[in-house]
């Protein structure tokens, strides 16, 4: 599995609104200065993370995006379940029964179904705000599958 740029650059920015939080609506183009990512780039992430309720918008003068809730409601699975679609290893994954022909006699199923199993659940356990409890402590990751 290999994570896009959109999925990066969406979880940078729900970290910059994160961090800045108490500040109210933060405007695009601040985060975009801050990650060093195009305003153009956030402008194609905004809608999907906006259309599923992460986000509040407020147009105009003073207009920007915050958070809907907490960090700590945000895992980063359910973010890189909305930008990068799946978070399977494999095609067959995505589909409940497997969608496979092979499926009852493929060797390596269980294993890929574990691994699907221990990233799923890893993701899960980790939120905005232990992210943003990282980056403020300047410590490591302690992070124990």
């Amino acid at each position: 599995m290999k994570i896009s740029t959109k999925g990066r650059y969406a979880l940078r920015m729900l970290i910059d609104l994160a961090e800045h939080q108490g500040e109210g609506y933060i405007a695009l183009k601040d985060i975009a200065a801050r990650q060093g990512i195009s305003k153009k780039y956030l402008e194609q992430i905004v809608p999907m993370l906006n259309s599923s309720g992460m986000l509040q918008a407020n147009r105009g003068f003073q207009g920007g995006y915050r958070l809907a809730g907490e960090p700590r409601d945000y895992s980063v699975a359910a973010i890189l379940r909305l930008t990068e679609g799946s978070l399977a290893p494999i095609a067959c994954l995505d589909c409940n029964p497997v969608g496979c022909e092979r499926s009852s006699s493929c060797a390596t199923l269980e294993m890929w179904q574990g691994l699907y199993k221990v990233i799923a659940e890893y993701l899960e356990g980790v939120t905005l705000q232990d992210l943003l409890e990282k980056e403020r402590s300047g410590g490591e990751y302690n992070y124990v599958i």
